[in-house]
């Protein structure tokens, strides 16, 4: 299940409230994947769950921070962050991947400057972070940031935004905070009863969004995740 919740196949389609989102975030950084390369940081990374996707990595590290909303029980972290400074030299990384976390950094500038600092020059930085959610991981859940927002962030830390996808498309948005919202209130705790609701319920919901999607018009104006890939523009100077 774990599994699904990063990687989903098809099976996700029945068994899962959150195949939408979960879905087209994974097939976000898969399409981005391939061009992560070298020593690679992943920040705020948990327990790595998006690692096998980077074929060309030479290294995988991981750096998290101690206190969070989420437990560290399956994480697997290889550093932890202070709060204030990454524990690497200038220029020590060749791409940083970085999913599902600023939205839970209250020093925004600060963390991006010490991105920026450890990432070498046109080293690639590939983030992630939620435009339309619910809040998460309380408290520790401090924005959102629109397509608009998070693209000014990234340019006045010296990170150029070379791609760009916005995951969800509005229906599909809707869809999924309804189907999440209403799993959430009415799925039930046994474990039988738990697999029917999710083959009576949310497997014709999913089918339902995923086709009616098909027909309707493509507007993304309201959206799940940015995905975000960007270059660091700093010098060796």
């Amino acid at each position: 299940m774990r599994s699904e919740d990063f990687l989903p196949s098809w099976l996700s389609i029945v068994i899962s409230p959150v195949y939408i989102v979960r879905s087209s975030l994974f097939e976000g950084i898969k399409s981005f994947s391939q061009r992560i390369e070298g020593e690679v940081l992943d920040f705020g990374c948990g327990s790595k769950p998006y690692e096998s996707l980077f074929h060309k990595a030479d290294n995988y590290v991981g750096v998290d921070i101690k206190v969070s909303g989420h437990s560290h029980e399956d994480s697997k972290v290889d550093f932890f962050y202070d709060g204030e400074k990454l524990p690497f030299p200038d220029n020590s990384f060749d791409s940083i991947v970085c999913f599902e976390v600023f939205e839970h950094v209250f020093n925004i500038d600060v963390l991006c400057e010490e991105l920026s600092r450890v990432l070498k020059p046109k080293g690639l930085f590939l983030v992630t972070l939620p435009f339309v959610w619910e809040e998460h991981e309380s408290p520790y859940d401090f924005a959102r940031y629109s397509s608009y927002g998070i693209s000014h962030i990234l340019k006045r830390h010296n990170f150029e935004v070379i791609d760009f996808i916005k995951s969800t498309t509005n229906f599909l948005t809707i869809s999924q905070l309804f189907i999440h919202n209403l799993s959430q209130n009415l799925l039930p705790k046994t474990r039988i009863l738990g697999w029917l609701f999710r083959l009576i319920v949310i497997f014709p919901l999913n089918s339902i969004a995923l086709l009616v999607n098909k027909i309707l018009p493509k507007t993304n104006t309201l959206y799940c995740n940015n995905i975000v890939l960007c270059e660091n523009l700093k010098t060796n100077d």
